[in-house]
């Protein structure tokens, strides 16, 4: 098995090209005709065994009894498969902060306040997501660490700056999901989309500085943060977001291309 693990990686402790990656997350890694594992695959040849589920929240996957066990016998079967992951990559956050929960983010526009919450944002990010985050971290390394007798390299990441256009899946309404964002907005009174878009770049940002903080806690020095703020555009002059956007949270099939690519540079160091 060590054989296997060295000739996975790279110097400097980064993972090769065409090396085996497990994954657990949400639809960023589960997500119809493209997301981010499926394009990792097609692009640049990982292989890719995957427990992450679309809608999962990374509450779920840090306590739920039935992800650990999915995760446990993922780990088993690898294990009797003689197959070392090189690396782990962990998607979660963004079901944890949309649909109603957004709202709980925000101030009602009449109220005299800032938009946004600090204490809503702290309490969120700064504790309940963090903790979960860690304790899901925990978890894949202690099962790495059983299984394969070494601690794995991890990598987590934020998410980029979305615009709550009341796009769902497919368009949204009846049996589709979504939208996730704009509802929460419009119960709190807002209704401008620059405004809005606006706001979701600080909750993005307050995520992302969460998630780096992760990976900056002493003990972790096994994990790293991707930063992926900035690839997809947020551009609402002519709609110009749209071909980064899918719908409020998910990207295109370029967009998930491009974040991807950005997986992989991170990944070959």
């Amino acid at each position: 098995r060590a054989t296997t693990r060295l000739a996975g990686r790279v110097a400097g402790g980064r993972v090769a090209t065409g090396a085996l990656l497990l994954a657990e997350g949400d639809s960023w890694f589960d997500y119809p005709f493209a997301d981010v594992l499926g394009k990792l695959q097609d692009m640049f040849g990982y292989s890719v065994e995957s427990v992450a589920k679309a809608g999962d929240r990374v509450e779920d996957m840090a306590y739920d009894d039935g992800q650990y066990e999915k995760l446990l016998r993922k780990f088993e079967q690898l294990a009797a498969q003689g197959r070392t992951p090189q690396a782990i990559l962990l998607s979660g956050g963004g079901n944890d902060i949309a649909g109603g929960e957004l709202a709980t983010l925000l101030n009602h526009v009449d109220s005299g306040l800032p938009a946004l919450s600090e204490g809503m944002l702290a309490g969120i990010f700064d504790e309940r997501l963090r903790a979960a985050m860690v304790r899901l971290i925990g978890t894949v390394t202690g099962l790495y660490e059983a299984h394969f007798g070494d601690k794995p390299q991890v990598f987590i990441h934020g998410y980029d700056y979305p615009v709550p256009d009341a796009r769902g899946y497919m368009g949204g309404g009846g049996p589709f999901p979504g939208p996730w964002l704009e509802p929460s907005f419009r119960r709190r009174g807002y209704g401008d989309l620059a405004i809005n878009t606006r706001l979701m770049r600080q909750v993005m940002d307050r995520f992302n500085a969460m998630a780096k903080n992760v990976a900056a806690t002493p003990g972790l020095e096994h994990v790293t943060y991707v930063d992926l703020r900035g690839l997809l555009s947020a551009e609402l002059a002519g709609k110009a977001y749209q071909l980064s956007w899918a719908n409020e949270l998910h990207p295109t099939r370029p967009g998930f291309e491009v974040i991807a690519a950005k997986f992989h540079e991170v990944l070959s160091g």
